[in-house]
């Protein structure tokens, strides 16, 4: 019994002893298990890279498969371990366990130890060799290049092709027409809400910052969730603003939703042309894509053809009260959205581009997509009968992104950690297009865009200024000057328009049913006279003095009268609100929309000629030799003198830089691979808008001052832009990427 009881007691003191060795050890595994995870990544590094160096000579050895497909040698093996022995490894002093000391019975504590030792080599083997990833996957993408051209040339060009030309020459046109809106509606749109100088130029701008947002934010998008998805979300997002800004009445409101819909328009042209490119084979890629860069011109004729037909009207409008109106420039921007309403409508008709789905792995929705190109362009031909050949497509080798979403998580919180890995993914992939296989295309077309927007969104803005003001020289000299007369007893019921009156006198005279446009009266005495619904603009009264002078239903505003005197005038019942005058110059208004139409039909001459010429002489001749032909046109600009001959010299510019502009579409479209292709044309596009907003502020500071500083400017980037477009590689007879 009492033996018993001492092999109890001895019993549970081995098992204490044991379980305090056992809690020290496991104190040590930490420890233990970082310098094991290093050493293990070193060496799963260091086998990796000499499984590829000799490659060769693996089937001289005896090899055991590992977990990610490689093979380890069995000597390297039996190095490992005969060098990591745990029961026997020896410590620091700190560790206090000594080789070969007894370290207690091994109990649960030790069999986690354990199992993190066996954790810690499979995380080991589950790092990617990222150069190896990286090798497969461009040989998927080069084999899928060239069998794409092969299926590509076996669906042939028809019908298909051309449908979704003109769907998408829609949501083109539909980019067109939003450069020129802001641009007509100003005019009118400054005497409806009361616009000042600074209020004016944000508003002309605030188009280009949207487009530039919308560039670089959907080009990003629909290289991560499809082209066809992302175009219709902008085309959308395009629609639904701008017809909101046709009712807005505030300038915060109105400036706010064509900002939107700029953003939304921006990924227009990006994703456009990456989707076009995806259905055209290599010999008919150049040409085609420029025919559809004709679209752009048919949005502008739209735009100056509706501004011309619709603004003018002013009786097209209503309004109710001073509070609310509607007058005819909101109808024209209005009208201005069924371009993109139209190709939303046609564009759920088409299906996602294949290649698309055929680099994110889903081979069986592209192989039903590229047979239905097949199938639609030979029964278009007449061979019914022929049967789409192929079986197996080839698909690139995909990351895996897998990522946990939780069972319980909320709704909002599973869209946040959609919408986090999505901007890292989108973010990490603009990021690639700066790595060191594409970094000196990127920053050659960097340049190249910049110094083409620069200059040609500079010019055609200067243009028009510059026509505008010479305008305004003409008229100013025509201006009547009236010096020291007197007026009595005399009613004005008449228009007053483009005259000076100074140090007049005028008693008891009454100014009634009035229209007064670009006139001013100085120093000059009004006594006992009566104004009644005066309607003006651009008139002022400067040092006058008015006595005992009643203004009723009348726009003269305090800010009209500068320095003036006002002795018992009485102001009753001002117009409130800004009113649209009907005093405006409709002959002017129809120039300036004529003067755009000109211009704007001028490009179809180029255009023609690059889609002729595109796929015969390349993409870097068409580009360099416009460039170069565009630059020496700007040097005439020194002779436009007058309004006729500047419309002409805009003609020109416009005619001949277009060829550049399609070259440069193409070329960005072939130089960056599939699954790039629009995150890099909408970060090029971004940096053109960014260009052209520096571009419109420069050159039209210099309007009425000097011609040289926009000439020597626009010159120089064209010039600058034709060298640089020489040192990219030709893209002509080249598969797609």
């Amino acid at each position: 019994m009492d033996d018993d009881g001492r092999y109890r007691d001895s019993r549970s003191d081995f098992v204490r002893g044991a379980k305090d060795i056992a809690k020290v050890a496991k104190k040590q595994v930490g420890k233990k298990v970082g310098r094991g995870m290093d050493k293990m990544t070193d060496e799963y590094t260091k086998r990796s890279y000499k499984r590829f160096e000799e490659e060769d000579d693996d089937d001289d050895y005896a090899g055991v498969p590992s977990n990610d497909g490689g093979y380890y040698r069995n000597d390297s093996r039996a190095n490992d371990e005969e060098g990591h022995s745990d029961s026997t490894e020896g410590h620091d002093e700190d560790d206090e366990i000594y080789e070969g000391e007894y370290q207690g019975i091994p109990r649960a504590e030790s069999g986690k130890a354990g199992s993190m030792d066996g954790m810690t080599a499979a995380q080991a083997q589950q790092f990617r060799d990222l150069s190896a990833y990286e090798g497969e996957r461009r040989k998927d993408q080069e084999e899928l290049a060239q069998q794409y051209e092969t299926i590509l040339q076996e669906c042939g060009h028809g019908k298909f092709q051309w449908t979704l030309y003109f769907v998408l020459g829609l949501a083109l046109m539909a980019d067109g027409v939003e450069i020129f809106v802001v641009g007509f509606v100003l005019p009118s749109a400054q005497i409806d809400m009361c616009l000042s100088e600074p209020n004016k130029g944000m508003l002309g701008l605030i188009v280009y910052l949207g487009m530039m947002v919308g560039a670089f934010l959907w080009g990003g998008l629909a290289d991560r969730i499809g082209r066809r998805q992302t175009l219709l979300i902008s085309l959308s997002i395009n629609s639904v603003f701008a017809f909101f800004s046709s009712f807005v009445q505030g300038y915060s409101s109105f400036l706010l939703c064509r900002l939107i819909s700029g953003v939304g328009i921006g990924g227009s042209i990006p994703i456009v042309f990456s989707y076009y490119s995806e259905f055209l084979a290599q010999e008919k890629r150049g040409e085609h894509l420029s025919w559809l860069c004709m679209f752009w011109m048919i949005g502008g004729i739209y735009a100056s053809a509706m501004a011309w037909a619709i603004i003018p009207h002013y009786g097209w409008s209503f309004q109710m009260g001073s509070a609310y109106q509607f007058h005819s420039w909101r109808v024209f921007v209005l009208v201005c959205a069924f371009p993109s309403v139209a190709a939303i409508s046609a564009l759920t008709t088409m299906p996602e581009s294949p290649r698309f789905y055929l680099e994110n792995g889903k081979h069986d929705e592209a192989w039903m997509i590229l047979k239905q190109v097949h199938d639609t362009n030979m029964r278009a031909k007449g061979y019914p009968e022929r049967v789409f050949s192929v079986t197996t497509i080839k698909t690139v080798k995909q990351m895996d992104e897998l990522v946990n979403m939780g069972d319980g998580a909320a709704w909002h919180e599973k869209w946040r950690i959609k919408l986090t890995t999505l901007f890292h993914q989108v973010w990490s992939n603009f990021q690639t297009i700066f790595s060191p296989e594409y970094r000196r295309t990127t920053y050659m077309m960097m340049a190249v865009w910049f110094s083409m927007s620069f200059s040609y969104y500079g010019l055609t803005v200067w243009f028009p200024d510059m026509i505008k003001y010479l305008q305004k020289q003409e008229y100013s000299s025509r201006t009547k000057v009236f010096v020291k007369e007197k007026v009595e007893h005399v009613t004005f019921n008449f228009t007053l328009e483009n005259q000076v009156h100074r140090q007049g006198e005028y008693f008891n005279d009454k100014f009634m049913n009035l229209k007064m446009k670009s006139m001013v009266f100085e120093d000059s005495l009004f006594e006992e006279c009566y104004f009644e619904d005066i309607t003006s603009t651009n008139t002022f009264f400067k040092n006058c003095t008015f006595i005992a002078t009643l203004f009723y239903n009348t726009d003269l505003f305090k800010y009209r009268l500068i320095n003036c005197k006002l002795i018992n005038s009485t102001f009753l019942h001002n117009k409130e609100g800004c009113l649209l005058s009907d005093i405006s110059d409709e002959n002017n208004a129809y120039m300036v929309y004529f003067v755009s139409f000109l211009g704007t039909l001028a490009v179809l001459p180029g255009n023609i000629v690059s889609a002729l010429l595109m796929d015969k002489i390349g993409r870097l001749r068409m580009l360099a030799g416009s460039s170069v032909i565009s630059c020496i046109s700007c040097f005439f600009l020194s002779f436009g003198n007058s309004e006729s001959a500047m419309i002409a010299l805009l003609c020109l510019f416009g005619g001949i830089s277009i060829a550049s502009w399609n070259s440069l579409d193409v070329l960005t479209v072939e130089l960056y691979p599939s699954d790039k292709r629009t995150t890099a044309f909408g970060f090029l596009n971004a940096l053109c808008k960014l260009a052209a907003v520096l571009g419109i502020s420069i050159f039209t500071s210099f309007v009425g001052i000097t011609k040289a500083v926009p000439i020597l400017f626009a010159s120089g980037a064209l010039a600058a832009g034709s060298f640089l477009a020489l040192k990219l590689p030709e893209t002509r007879g080249q598969v797609l990427q």
